[in-house]
């Protein structure tokens, strides 16, 4: 199963907590409270956040965090590989010459296109495209109806057109 961790999806989330009024900085403890999460996990994460360039941190009474520019143009790519690091399917995805079977590999190239199709949708979502509603980000349904034939027909093919 593919799955991002944990802190690239609090990333996301304690991103989409600041999206609401962008203009005003928040401390660590408000933007806790909004998403109920603990303290000490937000800290964390707005400290990452910050030294990856996508949140401000403010000194002084007003001060606190901010996002770093619009959230129009922060996207999910951006947030996971500050949180996570470079995105891959697998690991010669993203770094070559980690894998002994990777010269005779027949399966390389296409994991390679795989990835770069998941990188193109991840960086197609903005942060904020993710707190709209989902409806206005995926059509679910038009997916979920379909028979597993069509679905693998239809992978292949956005691969194929990678």
């Amino acid at each position: 199963m593919l799955r991002l961790s944990k802190t690239a999806d609090y990333g996301t989330v304690v991103m989409s907590a600041m999206v609401r009024d962008p203009e005003r900085s928040r401390n660590a403890a408000e933007i806790a409270a909004a998403i109920h999460l603990p303290l000490p996990t937000v800290s964390k994460i707005l400290k990452i956040l910050t030294r990856g360039g996508l949140v401000v941190s403010l000194r002084g009474p007003k001060g606190g965090y901010s996002l770093a520019q619009p959230a129009d143009r922060i996207s999910l790519v951006d947030i996971i590989h500050v949180m996570d690091g470079p995105i891959g399917m697998t690991e010669c995805s993203v770094t070559p010459g980690l894998c002994s079977q990777e010269s005779g590999c027949v399966v390389r190239a296409n994991w390679q296109r795989i990835n770069q199709v998941v990188l193109g949708v991840l960086q197609g979502v903005t942060l904020n495209q993710m707190v709209d509603p989902v409806s206005q980000l995926v059509d679910v349904s038009a997916i979920s109806g379909r028979r597993a034939s069509k679905q693998g027909a239809t992978a292949r093919r956005i691969v194929n057109e990678a």
